[in-house]
């Protein structure tokens, strides 16, 4: 009897589909030295709201700058919401509470760690790791890039080039899903502080049910819905879609997509991704896709700044190359872009790694584009970063020594063991 086609073993066709809208405009932007600057001037012309998702805030020129445009809006009547990881930004969360007091910015952080005990409640290690900024519900921003400064890394201190990373500003149909997006973690993390004196609020309501009517659409994420090819190929100009990952009814979505945009793809492939263990099903999409003539390539850290993550990488090595996939390492700074491109027709920017963490764990959000002026630009910026990176060797990964299979079973072991902690369920 034929083993089960792993796709199916997580309802593969069940999964929610990316939600594409003609009529946008997107630009792509590089690190934060690119990032800030709109994104600030974007706040500083903001008349009515400006919502604010992150992983890290940091207590550095970046974090600072940010921080003013912010009380500014907030100063001049716009209403202002920020909300950020209690892991990523535990750090700083002493500052960020001292720069916005008195300010009228309402700070929300989802999931806090400032007790002990709060590591042993359900679901701590799944984080908020989307970065979004939404001011007005007219522009949005959305990416890899976390407010910090792009020559700081929180492991290793100042470093003389800025880390690779990447984000797009964005107007059109595709912004309203990002503001319900940023909306909806902020008010759950805010809930999540105040759930007592939200309860009495509802009971005290002289209308209880339309109260919760309005906190239930608060809460709710925006979802993708089924369409049909055709319909998305005439979407013009610019296709795009906003594209989240959930723990409820979106947990593969980011995944299908990638993997549907791999089966598709005819000429090329191109990803880069700082922390790279996909699962089963899509290490077999890139497979396929280079034994069928397809180029694959992925540009993965050369400059760790956790080995572990490096190693969990090194692992697949002898797999992928052994199959044609080429595999570059980026070594002139740390790596934190998560981008990719099919055949110039497809691109994606956002948050996700190619890992557990980001495709089973984490909250993340990617915007994917079906337009060919926006993946030639993500393709430049490929082959750029390419031509200064190191080329990785077959002959170095030898796949059936002792070596590589014990480090192989060791990484996919430990991944295991921490998807089960962490409450994942399904073959990965």
């Amino acid at each position: 009897m034929a083993a089960p086609d792993p796709d199916h073993l997580f309802s593969w066709h069940a999964q929610v589909l990316p939600e594409y809208s003609g009529g946008n405009e997107l630009r792509l932007l590089r690190g934060g030295d690119e990032l800030f600057p709109a994104q600030i001037e974007a706040i500083a012309a903001a008349r009515h709201e400006v919502w604010i998702a992150t992983y890290i805030f940091h207590h550095d020129k970046a974090g600072a700058e940010t921080v003013a445009a912010l009380r500014a809006a907030s100063a001049r009547g716009v209403r202002v919401r920020v909300v950020v990881d209690g892991f990523g930004s535990k750090a700083s969360l002493p500052w960020l509470r001292e720069a916005l007091a008195g300010s009228g910015v309402a700070l929300a952080v989802f999931r806090p760690i400032d007790r002990w005990w709060r590591w042993l409640h359900p679901g701590q290690l799944r984080r908020l790791h989307q970065k979004l900024c939404v001011v007005d519900g007219e522009c949005a921003f959305v990416g890899g890039i976390n407010i910090i400064d792009d020559r700081m890394d929180l492991n290793h201190g100042q470093t003389e080039q800025p880390r690779l990373d990447y984000a797009v500003v964005l107007r059109g149909p595709a912004v309203q899903p990002v503001a319900q997006a940023a909306r909806a973690v902020w008010t759950r993390a805010w809930l999540g502080r105040d759930f007592g004196e939200e309860l009495q609020a509802l009971v005290r309501s002289p209308e209880p049910l339309r109260r919760l009517r309005r906190l239930a659409r608060r809460l709710r994420m925006p979802r993708g819905r089924r369409r049909v090819e055709a319909d998305v190929q005439a979407l013009e100009p610019v296709c795009a879609a906003f594209v989240l990952r959930d723990n409820l009814r979106q947990r593969r979505t980011i995944e299908r997509a990638y993997i549907d945009a791999i089966r598709a793809a005819r000429e090329r492939v191109d990803l880069i991704s700082p922390y790279f263990y996909p699962g089963q099903a899509f290490r077999r999409a890139l497979r396929d896709a280079a034994r069928r003539g397809v180029q694959v390539r992925l540009l993965l850290q050369g400059k760790l700044d956790y080995r572990i993550a490096g190693l969990a990488a090194q692992a697949l090595y002898a797999e992928l190359l052994g199959h044609g996939v080429q595999i570059y390492e980026y070594t002139p700074a740390f790596l934190h872009a998560k981008v990719a491109v099919v055949d110039e027709r497809w691109a994606t920017v956002g948050s996700s790694n190619i890992d557990p963490l980001s495709l089973l764990l984490n909250l993340e959000a990617n915007v994917m584009v079906r337009d060919a002026g926006f993946a030639r630009a993500v393709a430049a910026e490929f082959e750029s970063a390419a031509a200064v990176s190191r080329r990785v060797d077959l002959r170095q990964w030898g796949g059936s020594s002792l070596r590589g299979v014990l480090v192989r079973a060791l990484v996919a072991w430990g991944a295991y063991v921490y998807l089960r902690v962490a409450g994942a369920t399904g073959r990965y």
